[in-house]
């Protein structure tokens, strides 16, 4: 490959996936690396003060400053661009700065916004209390029937923001319904896509407007770095988005941007052994618990649907036991997998959503949400299927299920 080809949209975007996520985005220096250089830099030097002028005029191609551009973190936009099928990417120092920035960058006191029920606990202080504080509107539905969104649209609906798979209640939107919605009314669609990755499910595939992500997920995949990621068109990225990142300064580090190019060069094989071990260890909790919340199951009401947007399992589900005691005292039984409550990584990782990563939303809205106190969120990872089912059974054992 030669230093810019991993530039050239021209001949990128013929590759395959896992041709993409190995090389997509890379330029090479001089020195000709084969990895991707890491650049610790704040800032770039000039030739003449002229040139200085004409880049901040943007008369002039080349970095100014790494609060707005660095090559190292410009080769993970372009990759994961490329990776969603989008015209341009910018990634920020974690997922929620790019949920906030995703939405903050086009509304402002007067708009309104409709969201949905299920979400990552911080998404859902996002538009129930964040948003309201700068005067603009939210409204709140079952973002499983398409027909709520449409309802919910008033004269001055600027976005929907949703997540499928919704963390942790697993409920899958039909990208297709809501985003054909968002386009006939001329309302914005923002799509967070962290459990999916574009690995297994492209919403703009489906007429998204706007993907996010918390690229510390799947896109790491080994639990080391925070990053976020925002895609979507060039005019929407660059004219919208990036005046609002470059003076609020949610900035992704380069030494993080190199992890996730890193990660992303193993992303399609993690996630289908991953997709492959969740199926396994589904189908085992599904004839032990009272209730799973995973729609690769053919049992799950959304199972169809899930199979037709996405392109495999996916690592990531719920299931539910009698309330919170013994839920803790499940964690607490585990030998094998980690009591944690991040997701994507590639160890196997469990935690009680409704006292960790919801323990910020108030107790009605987590019911509201269908986050019970007995909920439990897997995250299953590349150890063998059956060390992680012998894991499960000899806990479950303990707390009489």
């Amino acid at each position: 490959m030669k230093r810019r080809t991993g530039q050239d949209r021209a001949v990128t975007r013929t590759w395959k996936p896992a041709t993409q996520a190995v090389r997509g985005g890379t330029a090479r220096s001089e020195f000709g690396e084969t990895s991707e250089a890491l650049f610790l830099t704040s800032g770039y030097a000039y030739d003449s003060a002229g040139d200085a002028a004409a880049r901040f005029a943007g008369e002039q191609e080349g970095m100014t400053y790494s609060r707005l551009q660095n090559p190292t973190v410009a080769m993970l936009e372009e990759r994961i661009a490329l990776l969603e099928g989008a015209e341009a990417c910018r990634t920020m120092a974690s997922g929620m700065a790019a949920m906030t920035a995703a939405l903050l960058c086009q509304l402002e006191t007067g708009d309104h916004l409709v969201g949905g029920r299920a979400a990552f606990g911080s998404c859902r202080w996002l538009t129930d209390t964040l948003l309201p504080k700068f005067g603009i509107e939210t409204t709140i539905v079952d973002a499983r029937d398409a027909q709520q969104f449409e309802d919910a649209i008033r004269p001055n609906t600027k976005v929907f923001f949703f997540e499928t798979p919704a963390n942790p209640t697993m409920d899958v939107v039909d990208l297709e319904a809501v985003c054909g919605i968002a386009r006939k009314h001329g309302i914005t669609s923002v799509v967070d896509n962290a459990f999916a990755t574009p690995a297994l499910q492209r919403p703009m595939e489906f007429g998204a407007d706007v993907v996010a992500y918390s690229a510390t997920k799947m896109m790491d995949g080994q639990g080391r770095v925070l990053a976020g990621a925002v895609t979507g068109t060039a005019d929407f990225i660059n004219n919208t988005l990036l005046p609002f990142t470059r003076n609020t300064g949610p900035t992704l580090s380069a030494f993080n941007a190199w992890v996730v190019l890193k990660g992303l060069e193993t992303l399609d094989l993690r996630i289908r052994r991953q997709s492959e071990n969740a199926l396994k260890v589904g189908r085992f909790l599904e004839r032990r618990v009272p209730k799973i919340n995973f729609p690769a199951l053919p049992s799950h009401p959304q199972h169809n649907l899930f199979m037709r947007q996405m392109a495999d399992a996916g690592p990531i589900f719920s299931f539910e036991v009698e309330g919170r005691a013994q839920a803790h005292r499940l964690l607490d039984a585990l030998e094998l997998i980690d009591i944690s409550n991040n997701i994507g990584d590639s160890r196997s990782l469990m935690t009680h959503p409704s006292s960790t990563t919801h323990a910020g939303v108030a107790e009605e809205k987590r019911l509201e949400m269908g986050v019970v106190e007995g909920m439990l969120r897997l995250n299953v990872g590349l150890e063998d299927p059956e060390d992680l089912i012998a894991d499960l059974g000899q806990a479950l054992d303990k707390v009489g299920l």
